[in-house]
């Protein structure tokens, strides 16, 4: 091996990132650098006298910059851990094949933190369909490009590629979306029902040209009137303004696929079919929407015994002292708001968050008429 001169380890590492870029994106190359300057940065801070690849030791550098990413404040995920931690390791790697002299592995597999386990949140069926209805009566680019994305399931990034002619017509009643090459480096063809092919159609209405000359095929799918194409960050704002129009909590984009994988495993979709549709590089991924269908199970199975209870518990008018129902008065109304805040009680437990809230007021509200009514009674 030949030993290579000392230099500063900041060159190096830029070179080395160079080199990289011949044939990786340059989003991935700027993630990259990212962590390399996180490195870097506590390199000069802990020990400024380190300048070269061959006074890098496992021994204290490599394990206090461990330590100093697990005491992190606020606390690092084990996600942003491991993407540090995996691209440091290639950097060393790829220095070691290049000449210098890399004292031993720096970073072993046992340092390389466990995925983060976490179950997709699709929206709620009642969100969902308030969602879409306000999305149909708004009916502009941004709103037709949102309906696109939960009819489809493909990414975010995917929909903001798509060309004007990516809907394709395979014979007779099947069409299918062509979706080009994304976060996998693989392109795909994502089943379309009618209404997406309507959706599709909107939108190239919406964005059709003002003069008789038409735009080609292969032009972006969602442009604005200026001839940009539309953003990540203006998407999202669109999907957040909706959401605050329909009362409902705040969603990510990225719900709408959550939302669309969920309801077609509902509906009984096969999970390698759902995998390929998805275009998911391993079913594992796939399988987390099992465990997010089974957690529905549960929800459905403990409402069936809240409703099966509620029918054997009908609220009862109080009786007077003779065995007599009292059917007049103040007393009679009293029972009958116990009635209604019952009733009122039995339907929160099935909504959905926003409008649980508010009858859960409104029974408030029951109970301190129903105070001042008694009062007046006792007076």
């Amino acid at each position: 091996m030949i030993t290579m001169p000392l230099c500063d380890l900041d060159q190096i590492l830029h070179e080395q990132l160079q080199i990289l870029a011949a044939t990786l994106r340059s989003s991935t190359i700027k993630y990259y650098r990212t962590q390399a300057n996180g490195f870097l940065r506590y390199l000069h801070r802990n020990f400024p006298e380190t300048h070269s690849p061959e006074q890098l030791q496992r021994n204290p550098h490599i394990l206090g910059w461990l330590r100093s990413m697990a005491e992190a404040v606020p606390p690092l995920t084990n996600r942003s851990r491991r993407a540090a931690l995996i691209c440091m390791r290639r950097i060393f790697d790829d220095l070691a094949d290049n000449g210098y002299h890399i004292r031993g592995a720096l970073i072993l597999s046992q340092d390389i933190p466990p995925h983060d386990r976490y179950l997709p949140i699709p929206l709620s069926p009642e969100v969902d369909q308030i969602l879409d209805h306000k999305l149909r009566q708004t009916d502009d680019l941004l709103s037709n490009a949102l309906l696109l994305l939960r009819a489809t399931g493909i990414r975010v990034g995917e929909c903001l590629r798509l060309n004007r002619d990516s809907l394709r017509h395979l014979g007779g009643n099947q069409w299918a979306l062509h979706v080009p090459l994304g976060k996998l480096h693989n392109e795909r063809w994502v089943p379309v029902d009618d209404d997406a092919r309507k959706i599709f159609a909107r939108i190239l209405a919406l964005t059709g040209p003002d003069s008789s000359d038409l735009p080609e095929p292969s032009s972006p799918l969602l442009l604005l009137p200026n001839g940009k194409t539309v953003s990540y960050s203006r998407i999202s704002a669109a999907l957040k303004k909706t959401a605050k129009r329909a009362g409902s909590p705040p969603p990510r984009l990225h719900q709408l696929r959550h939302t669309y994988a969920t309801v077609m495993l509902r509906a009984g979709i096969s999970l390698t079919a759902l995998k390929e549709i998805l275009g998911h590089h391993d079913i594992r991924m796939t399988m987390r929407y099992v465990q997010v269908t089974q957690n529905d199970l549960q929800r459905q199975y403990q409402l069936a015994r809240q409703n099966m209870a509620s029918v054997h518990s009908v609220p009862q008018l109080q009786t007077t002292h003779d065995g007599q129902t009292d059917n007049t008065g103040i007393a009679a109304i009293c029972c009958a708001l116990d009635a209604v805040k019952h009733q009122l009680e039995m339907h929160r437990r099935q909504l959905a968050t926003q409008p649980a809230k508010t009858i859960q007021s409104l029974a408030r509200r029951l109970v301190k008429l129903r105070a001042a009514l008694a009062a007046l009674q006792i007076t």
